[in-house]
């Protein structure tokens, strides 16, 4: 391994944990990254049984939080202590995208509508990318879950090392330089 390539991976590895800090300078992001992480948990958990999901919410949607229990529980049966964490994970990753990726929109909006166009596709990327395997349960293919090798964990951390990778590439929002629409 290269002096430049260390020198790379350790400055990656510094700007990851500058994006997964960020969210916690101040009470706001905080608050939105603890309330993205929340609705995400809520939504990748109620999408792993879906038909459950309609026919509970249908009948009374005050048994959400019975739902949400529930389903934590089945989870954990179906794939264990690690695909449960690896929702959690996903979860928490996707709040710190979103808190990010709204401090990034903001400052976009202020340099140019070009930037802010630019920003969105990345925007509702991460939260493509932290359905995952749950995308799969709410369009009615558990069975392909199933298929999955290791119960779709693999699938999971496959999304969190994208997550990951994203954030280390960004790094802290407010140091991220955002050209304002201006050709070289």
């Amino acid at each position: 391994m290269t002096a430049d390539a260390s020198t790379e991976s350790l400055t990656r590895f510094r700007d990851l944990s500058d994006a997964l800090a960020y969210p916690l300078t101040s009470n706001t992001r905080l608050l939105i990254a603890g309330a993205v992480t929340l609705l995400t948990y809520v939504v990748l958990v109620l999408s792993t049984f879906p038909q459950f999901t309609v026919q509970l919410l249908a009948r009374n949607p005050t048994d959400l939080l019975y739902g949400v229990t529930a389903l934590t529980r089945e989870t954990y049966l179906s794939v264990g202590w690690v695909g449960l964490g690896l929702v959690v994970g996903y979860a928490v990753l996707t709040g710190v995208a979103v808190t990010n990726a709204v401090t990034l929109f903001r400052r976009a909006r202020r340099t140019g509508a070009s930037t802010v166009l630019g920003i969105l596709p990345g925007f509702l990327a991460a939260g493509c990318a932290s359905c995952g395997a749950g995308v799969l349960g709410a369009l009615g293919f558990v069975g392909a879950m199933a298929a999955l090798p290791f119960e779709g964990n693999l699938l999971r951390a496959g999304g969190i090392v994208l997550l990951a990778f994203f954030l280390g590439r960004t790094g802290d929002p407010r140091t991220c330089s955002i050209a304002g629409g201006t050709e070289p």
